[in-house]
């Protein structure tokens, strides 16, 4: 017999550390104010020399995260799945309903210890049912992300563009990679990255005047929907 969710609680990872004020706050203005958001991270109780120690082994492992503290580092896939997995169990065993894995990258190997919301399969299935042919812009946080952007995103119909973007970038850094971006004349515009914000995707807006999806946005209005 089924259990039913428990409404006034989700659960949130990240694939770094907490606490990620900015993610929650991102999640946040798109939920029920009567929502209560637990968010932790995959690399919680590591210090700065361990997660160092688990650099990305190539291109497809890689990815990237900003620490509570500001900095960005670049991290294994595999070691965070891994440590996620264990974050969403703890959730699943507090009796928390819905977990949202807050990362775009793809996870085939985490755990799915009840309702796991996973951005990636979510701006996916989006952009496919918005876009069925066309140029597709996509933002990522790393040049290694970027190069591999067509593995990503490729299908027949679609051509795909990509810029890459730091999260925490300067205004002056995110304005500049909005003007690259439009002179590329995509039909959408895909933020993929839960580090970006809704202050990013205005200011792109700003420069680029099509469809702009932000991954944070679109994976929150769909727990939203799960759990109101």
């Amino acid at each position: 017999m089924n259990m039913p969710l428990k409404h006034q609680r989700i659960g949130v990872v990240v694939i770094g550390q907490s606490p990620r004020p900015t993610v929650a706050s991102e999640i946040a203005a798109v939920l029920s104010p009567d929502i209560e958001i637990e968010l932790r991270g995959a690399l919680d109780g590591m210090s700065r020399a361990e997660i160092d120690a688990i650099p990305p082994m190539d291109g497809y492992d890689t990815l990237f995260t900003l620490l509570p503290n500001g900095d960005g580092v670049t991290i294994s896939k595999k070691e965070v799945e891994r440590r996620a997995s264990q974050q969403i169990t703890r959730f699943k065993h507090e009796g928390v309903g819905v977990t949202l894995m807050a990362c775009t990258g793809k996870f085939p190997n985490l755990a799915a210890d009840g309702l796991v919301i996973l951005p990636s399969a979510i701006l996916h299935n989006l952009v496919e049912a918005v876009l069925p042919k066309g140029r597709l812009g996509v933002f990522s946080p790393l040049p290694e992300q970027t190069m591999l952007i067509d593995k990503k995103w490729q299908r027949e119909g679609v051509e795909v563009v990509g810029i890459t973007l730091r999260p925490g970038s300067s205004d002056a850094v995110v304005d500049e990679a909005a003007r690259t971006m439009a002179d590329l004349e995509p039909d959408l515009v895909v933020m993929d990255c839960i580090s970006y914000t809704s202050a990013n995707k205005a200011r792109v807006r700003t420069a680029y005047p099509g469809p702009v999806i932000l991954g944070i946005a679109a994976a929150a209005r769909i727990v939203e929907e799960l759990v109101s």
